[in-house]
């Protein structure tokens, strides 16, 4: 993948959210979004419930343990062929992570009138975001301390744990638990890469990734791994983290000229 070295200081290159003037705009925008649609799910958990019962195929239970229990299985969960492409797609965005800080080594390689600033900040966004929101702030802790249980792990689903709706840290899921979906956040990672690729490949790459980062997300509600707002929330956080990098970046960048 080729990250514009031309960097957010190229207007007509950035969709009018991602501009360098509106990166600021866009955070706000997008943080008070996240915040929202949490709130909406949790006061209407029902959506959760709803979709996930539309992937989940109730079964007769051979040896119920206790009155009114329900039994029954994710169907594609057990699909091979789903499995593979939720794996293939799993690694992607690691994949191109590991091609991200190739590119860098190699730019800081560079030195003087070859040294690309503005290359080496856009992929020390890129690869800061990745950092800070899908493994710092929804593998190490969301997921790690939310407590709440997957789809399949609560008893509407045939598990055996309470559902709680999103954003309760109520549930009694141990660890690696569902709120939120630490590989829909890296599929909404992803999709923030096309804000970063230079034309004519972001004409060529803009709709595969887009429908990449779409898809990996739909798996893990199909699957049962995940409810829609976790799915969406987890998507939606990255675009989070990396427009408010972006509005950093440029805030200190435009503080150094006005110095300077």
């Amino acid at each position: 993948m080729i990250i514009d070295s031309t960097g957010f200081d190229r207007r007509d290159r950035f969709p009018e959210i991602l501009r360098p003037r509106t990166a600021g705009d866009a955070f706000v925008i997008l943080f008070c979004l996240w915040w929202v649609l949490l709130g909406l799910f949790s006061v209407l958990p029902q959506v959760d419930l709803a979709v996930a019962n539309m992937f989940f195929l109730r079964e007769q239970c051979v040896l119920p343990v206790r009155p009114g229990q329900i039994c029954g299985i994710f169907p594609y969960n057990d699909d091979p062929h789903m499995r593979l492409l939720r794996e293939i797609f799993f690694q992607i965005p690691y994949v191109v992570a590991i091609a991200l800080c190739w590119m860098l080594v190699l730019c800081w390689q560079q030195h003087g009138a070859t040294f690309k600033t503005l290359r080496a900040r856009d992929l020390k966004i890129a690869l800061g975001s990745l950092l800070l929101g899908p493994v710092l702030i929804v593998n190490l802790w969301l997921k790690t301390f939310s407590g709440r249980p997957r789809p399949r792990q609560t008893d509407l689903f045939g598990g055996m744990l309470d559902f709680v709706h999103a954003g309760s840290f109520a549930g009694k899921c141990a660890s690696n638990c569902s709120f939120i979906s630490g590989e829909a956040a890296a599929a909404g990672w992803l999709f923030c890469l096309i804000f970063i690729i230079p034309q004519p490949a972001r004409t060529a790459l803009a709709l595969p990734i887009a429908a990449v980062s779409i898809l990996i997300p739909a798996l893990r509600v199909a699957f049962g791994g995940h409810y829609l707002s976790d799915a969406v929330l987890g998507w939606l956080s990255s675009l989070v983290i990396f427009s408010a990098l972006v509005a950093l970046s440029q805030t200190t960048h435009s503080r150094r000229n006005s110095e300077n």
